[in-house]
């Protein structure tokens, strides 16, 4: 068991795979010298602002622009009655409804704060005074604006897992718990807003878009205006937070190209921070309810689970509430089943391990609820109930070290010194609670591509489509060449987020990180083989009478293992052969991939393989140990500290997983204290649509987090044996703090967020 120290001051780091090494881009982006999207210096910019609908349902019957085009500077008005000449495009997986038009300014109304139309001008200041005096003209029908509003819900059947006989073995049980459990509405709130320039040039068309995706985000613009694929250019160097909202194309993409293309200029449209509450989907509000029977020493006999969320009314999103209750614990009966509720919102997203994040909510909250109701510590009830296989699957693990996890986590804590009792630890007027809650999150891997360049002073260049949002792609891609290459990392530069680069998946379901580095390992192994050729076989070379076998490139330098060996920089070996550089492209795709297959595999999620693709169930684990500080008088609730333990295989730098981790740790408190989309029943408005009434962590609000990795390599998930690590960290927190609340003050709190009224 390895465990991730907090790095100490004066720590060293020799950059290569596994070190503790800093984040590359860090410097650029704390001086200001990374430029974003919608910072990049495009000449003769105009500027278009959204108009938002004031009603939940209903059909815009007409516009009235006549007022706004009238304004010095408005060079268009764009409302749906506009010919858009699109088509719609494929989704996710590839599956394209052929020849429907698409209108990404729709006449039918489904959600308030839907745009209805789009203003454009040269100035921001114009686009913006000019967008307040378009009046639109509504027919309005009766709406659902709420989760409860929608009734029960349609089960649907992919969402369905049964074996045994849950609900006679839940009859039989001799300790029964059931419980509702619910999270209400979250946002992403990345702190760099969406938005884009789209410019044209004949058909070529270039976007700057942040984007966790470039090469799914091309295809979506291409099949839009139905120009080939190679005509597009998404350009993403830069992004400043995602958390799956950057994963595709969205309509406002839509109306700032096709403005482009009508008034020939490039287009900038910034969402603002309240449209993004809209302009996009965030996680769907979910309830679920949970049965759980187990025999009198706590032994699981029955699960039954029941659950559903919210998605739109014209379209279907799963946040699947069961994504993780049938893989967590040791059970020979289980039944789940999974809803959707039409509701007028815009169509839920993939928020930080969607699925899996609810998901974990209600079993942590309910095996909790089991281990009192039993008499059993929370820590060992979990122990008694560990999964050795995949019971839903039948498939082994390939690695779960999650009871090492709960043990390393429970040790660290101080665990044994809890005091079983709910309201029997204070501090004072201040009540103390320590709860768990354990976490997972699928391996998805797909194939990658990768481009390695060696230059004429030795240095390396990579390229990839791949993209970095803050996790540190750019930094594991340059460690993991420098390894391969047997190269310093700092001659590494790596060049990322650029649709016309080598191909790469979505930085999404933590599938990025495992996928691109095999390819860049491949590339780079590749290159140093051929640069080994050139050394050996280059006119008056020092290594002509050396077997191949016997040269190696260390820091640099090409050399044979011989201690008086001759030696030369990959530099001077390039001089020597005269060139300017060496290029060297590889790609994991199944040999005989066709060209055609390819690009499906980079631009299409139909690719991706799950973690039960092969002989193993393959996942990350973790196990969360939190305490909370209850104010006995005003119900108030701070996290004084965490042990978190996680599993996710091999990490590529510790430093950058463990900020990872703790990232999604952060966010889980906001979702269990602070996060909650209020909406008004009566039209559908998204009250609290700004960070000064949608509350997100600070830095106030975090206490000392400790990462512990309990983790080996796993060669089943990915090529240089690591896990996903971006999505797990955020579940099972929330499920840890509502667990630490009752065992602080004996109330249940079972929606989300858990706030003072709820406990006084």
């Amino acid at each position: 068991m390895t465990l991730i120290e907090p790095r100490k001051h004066g720590d060293a780091s020799d950059g290569s795979l596994g070190s503790r090494l800093s984040r590359l881009d860090g410097r650029r982006k704390i001086t200001g010298s990374a430029t974003y999207a919608l910072e990049q210096p495009v000449e003769n910019l105009v500027h278009a602002v959204l108009v938002q609908s004031t009603i939940a349902s209903g059909r815009v019957v007409s516009v009235d622009k006549a007022a706004a085009e009238a304004l010095p500077g408005v060079l268009m008005v764009l409302t749906p009655d506009k010919v858009f000449n699109m088509m719609v495009a494929s989704d996710w997986f590839g599956n394209r409804v052929e020849n429907v038009p698409y209108l990404p300014l729709p006449a039918e109304v489904n959600y308030y704060g839907q745009a209805v139309a789009a203003v454009i001008a040269e100035t921001f200041e114009q686009a913006r005074d000019a967008a307040r005096l378009v009046k639109v003209h509504y027919e309005e029908t009766p709406a659902v604006t709420v989760i409860d509003q929608g009734g029960s819900g349609t089960v649907t059947a992919p969402m369905t897992v049964e074996w045994g006989d849950a609900q006679a073995a839940f009859d039989t049980a001799d300790i029964t718990i059931e419980a509702e459990y619910r999270t209400p509405r979250e946002y992403h709130v990345p702190i760099e807003p969406h938005g884009l320039i789209a410019s044209w040039q004949d058909d070529q068309l270039t976007i700057w878009e942040p984007s966790q995706w470039t090469h799914g985000m091309a295809r979506t613009y291409a099949e839009w205006f139905e120009i080939p694929f190679e005509n597009v250019r998404i350009i993403s160097p830069f992004i400043g937070g995602g958390f799956g909202s950057k994963g595709g194309a969205y309509f406002y993409g839509a109306v700032a190209a096709l403005a482009a293309r009508e008034l020939g200029r490039p287009v900038k449209l910034a969402v603002t921070r309240s449209q993004g509450f809209t302009a996009y989907g965030g996680r769907a509000s979910t309830r679920q309810t949970l049965k759980l029977g187990a025999s009198a020493d706590g032994i699981l006999q029955a699960v039954i689970h029941r659950g559903a969320n919210e998605t739109s009314t014209y379209a279907d999103f799963h946040e699947g509430t069961g994504a993780a209750t049938p893989i967590m614990y040791a059970v020979n009966n289980f039944s789940s089943q999974q809803g959707l509720i039409k509701v007028n919102t815009v169509t839920p997203g993939a928020l930080r391990a969607p699925g899996k994040n609810p998901s974990a909510y209600g079993i942590e909250c309910a095996i909790d609820e089991l281990s009192y109701a039993v008499g059993i510590d929370p820590l060992e009830i979990r122990l008694r109930n560990y999964a050795d296989h995949d019971y839903q699957s039948g498939k082994p693990w390939s690695t779960r070290k999650l009871r090492e996890a709960l043990l390393a986590g429970a040790e660290r804590f101080g665990w044994s010194n809890r005091s079983a009792a709910p309201r029997s630890m204070r501090d004072g007027r201040t009540l103390i609670g320590w709860g768990i809650g354990c976490g997972t999150f699928p391996n998805l891997t797909n194939s990658s591509d990768a481009m390695i360049r060696i230059l004429s002073d030795g240095s390396v260049e990579v390229e990839s489509a791949g993209i970095d949002m803050g996790q540190g792609t750019y930094t594991i891609v340059a460690q993991t060449a420098a390894d391969a290459l047997g190269v310093s990392v700092d001659r590494v530069d790596v060049k990322l987020g650029d649709s016309v680069s080598a191909g790469a998946p979505v930085a999404g379901g933590s599938m990025l990180a495992g996928s691109i580095t095999g390819a860049v390992h491949k590339a780079a192994q590749a290159a140093r083989e051929e640069l080994i050729g050139l050394a050996l076989n280059a006119p008056n070379s020092p290594f002509s009478t050396s077997g191949a076998n016997t040269l190696v490139i260390e820091n640099g330098r090409i050399k044979t293992s011989r201690e008086d060996s001759p030696s030369m920089s990959i530099g001077e070996l390039m001089a020597m052969l005269g060139r300017e550089k060496l290029e060297v492209k590889r790609d994991t795709l199944p040999e005989g991939t066709t060209r055609e297959e390819q690009q499906k595999a980079f631009t299409h999620m139909s690719k991706v393989r799950g973690p039960t693709a092969g002989e193993f169930s393959i996942h990350s684990w973790g196990a969360h140990f939190i305490e909370v500080r209850v104010d006995e008088d005003f119900g108030t609730v701070r996290v004084s500290r965490i042990v978190s333990a996680f599993d996710c295989g091999r990490l590529y730098n510790p430093k950058l997983a463990e900020s990872q981790l703790r990232g999604g740790i952060i966010m889980g408190i906001g979702q269990a204290l602070l996060e909650e989309g209020l909406v008004d029943a009566r039209n559908g408005r998204v009250v609290n649509n700004n960070l000064g009434d949608y509350l997100v962590p600070t830095n106030a609000d975090v206490p000392p987090i400790e990462i512990l990795s309990v983790g080996e390599p796993d060669f089943e998930a990915s090529v240089l044996g690591g896990k996903g690590v971006g999505e797990v960290g955020i579940v099972g927190v929330a499920p840890a703090i509502a667990n630490a609340v009752f065992h602080a003050t004996g109330k249940r709190v079972r929606d989300l967020p858990i706030t003072l009224e709820k406990l006084i």
